[in-house]
């Protein structure tokens, strides 16, 4: 171990390399958490539901499911995946994309999700090198990469990754790793009461919810990440991204108005470029106005 932390420090492509394998196993895992969260937050809800409006009758017992169990299978043929199958890319690319019993296509998003998951964690590497900057930084990506594509996928932004990504924020905060305790909490505050201000604010104007809670909860933990001078920027990228991306899909799907556009991708986007570059983009913002 004192090995691997003194290589870390001393050869800078070991360390990037090191955290590209290991991020790409982490994406693999991602994957799993991206499918599989849902599901077991919808049975969850079921079996609440069995309790409180039957609490006398028989509840079946199922079979468990959850990040770990069952084991993974191909939906098509129920074919077990086997530790050789599963290695994060080069499985992928030496079955070509199908399944290893029925050929099958695998969904590109699997080694897609694993090399973002990869390069944005090595990117942050080498943008902070050996840090708690750092290592706070891809963790925070991890969770990022997890909540955009459960909301492209379900429109929901889990509870289980958003609290716990706010409550980091603010235990960060206590060390300054990227900003003050003041500074994260107010945040985190603003974060939270800026959406839901604009959310009862359109909905007692136009009648009808606008965007969910779980976004008020992402942006307060964004906000306790950059604290309150990094919200504007959040809010300024996530909405002019938002709005362009709307527009197309408005257009190609031609479903107008009425079709709904998950928030929450274009949030952690804009969140993260703004924990990575906040310092440079309001010098850059200053010295437009400035000048």
């Amino acid at each position: 171990m004192d090995a691997f932390i003194h290589l870390s420090f001393t050869s800078p492509p070991f360390f990037l390399g090191l955290v590209f394998i290991v991020s790409l196993m982490v994406g693999s895992f991602l994957n799993v958490v991206i499918y599989r969260l849902p599901i077991m937050m919808e049975k969850s809800w079921k079996k609440e539901y069995q309790h409180y409006f039957h609490p006398d009758g028989s509840l079946p017992n199922p079979q468990p499911f959850n990040l770990v169990k069952p084991d993974s299978t191909c939906p098509r043929c129920q074919h077990k995946i086997r530790p050789w199958e599963n290695i994060p890319l080069i499985s992928y690319l030496l079955l070509r994309g199908r399944c290893a019993k029925c050929r099958a296509p695998i969904s590109m998003r699997y080694p897609l999700v694993e090399l973002l998951t990869a390069c944005a964690a090595t990117f942050i590497a080498w943008h902070f090198g050996p840090s708690a900057q750092a290592l706070s930084a891809v963790l925070i990506t991890y969770i990022l990469i997890s909540l955009i594509f459960i909301d492209l996928d379900k429109m929901l932004l889990p509870d289980q990754l958003t609290l716990p990504l706010l409550w980091f924020g603010l235990i960060l905060s206590t060390q300054a790793v990227f900003v003050t305790p003041s500074q994260a909490i107010a945040g985190a505050a603003a974060g939270y009461l800026s959406l839901w201000s604009v959310y009862w604010l359109f909905k007692l104007v136009t009648g009808k919810e606008g965007m969910g809670y779980g976004d008020f909860k992402l942006l307060a933990a964004l906000g306790s990440f950059t604290g309150v001078m990094g919200l504007p920027i959040i809010i300024l990228f996530s909405s002019l991204v938002g709005a362009i991306c709307g527009i197309i899909m408005m257009v190609t799907q031609k479903k107008g108005s009425s079709l709904a556009i998950p928030f929450g991708p274009y949030l952690a986007i804009a969140g993260w470029l703004t924990l990575m570059f906040k310092t440079e983009i309001v010098s850059a913002y200053l010295n437009w106005v400035l000048a």
